[in-house]
């Protein structure tokens, strides 16, 4: 399940309710992503506040990009977290989609590449390894919990992204906008034929979808403003256009046999993405998968 950290008007109060809901189960792992020019927690100090409000539930950000942070800073950071999360953080890196992004932090968006990503990664893995990548009388720590650090998830929605990081994620958290299974199940081959390639044991792969719980009109119409005010970006008129076919919106039991539908294609995981803050979707969604 994902927090829902893009919705408007948050408070510590809903986001401590939607974490401690989710970490009481039955949700495998609790994510949120990054964004810097929107009004969304930042998600490096949501991550220390995850780490005490929860216990069981695996912590996984989609995505950070690390093209946005130094690579010491960043390294040192999640090992942080690492270590204050007894060794439940899982980091999904991407690339990111937006340029604003970017030219807010003073980050060149000419390293918005898959390379630029790759080579902080391998800085992160050597601070995380306790090599010494800096002047300094001691390495950079703490070091993490999980021996060589977090495992590492790419973010993606393409198969040439998924063969570039095939050499250093551990898995794949993709996305799909039209919950179209036949394609999820091409990438899925693609990661599988990587990471074999490379020597590697089998990927982790997940995937994500908005949704909107409930009946009726008004569930795909909360999907909507939800697309309208995330995808703020992209213009209006494209939205419009693509936001009938974006996402889920459905009843518990309808968005169990899609879930099943994920299920049959090998997929380990499934990212839930809301587009309301009312706790009760995620409460709602909770009962319904419990004994999935």
């Amino acid at each position: 399940m994902t927090m829902p950290v893009m919705e408007p008007h948050l408070d510590a109060d809903t986001l401590r309710a939607w974490a401690r809901l989710i970490d009481e189960g039955p949700f495998s792992s609790l994510c949120w992503g990054e964004r810097i020019a929107f009004d969304n927690p930042e998600c490096l100090t949501l991550l220390g506040a995850l780490a005490a409000w929860t216990d069981r539930v695996r912590l996984v950000t989609t995505v950070v990009v690390p093209q946005l942070h130094d690579p010491v800073m960043l390294a040192k950071a999640l090992a942080t977290a690492d270590m204050l999360s007894g060794g439940r953080l899982t980091v999904g890196l991407g690339v990111g989609g937006r340029h604003e992004d970017y030219r807010a932090v003073g980050a060149d968006p000419a390293t918005q590449t898959m390379r630029g990503m790759a080579e902080r990664v391998a800085v992160m893995k050597r601070i995380w390894a306790g090599e010494k990548v800096t002047e300094s009388v001691v390495p950079v720590g703490p070091p993490p919990l999980q021996t060589g650090g977090p495992r590492l998830l790419v973010g993606t929605m393409g198969p040439k992204t998924i063969r570039s990081a095939a050499a250093w994620a551990d898995g794949v958290a993709g996305m799909t906008l039209d919950l179209d299974v036949e394609k999820e199940t091409r990438l899925f081959d693609v990661a599988r034929d990587a990471w074999e390639q490379v020597g590697r044991s089998a990927p982790h792969l997940a995937t994500s979808f908005w949704f909107a719980l409930g009946d009726g009109d008004a569930t795909r119409r909360q999907l909507h403003r939800h697309l309208r005010r995330y995808m703020n970006w992209v213009p209006a008129e494209i939205v419009d256009a693509m936001a009938p076919s974006t996402g889920w919106a459905g009843t518990e039991r309808e968005l169990l046999d899609v879930l099943r539908r994920f299920e049959a294609i090998g997929a380990d995981e499934v990212h839930l993405i809301p587009t309301s803050s009312n706790v009760d979707q995620v409460r709602r969604i909770a009962d319904a998968v419990r004994d999935f």
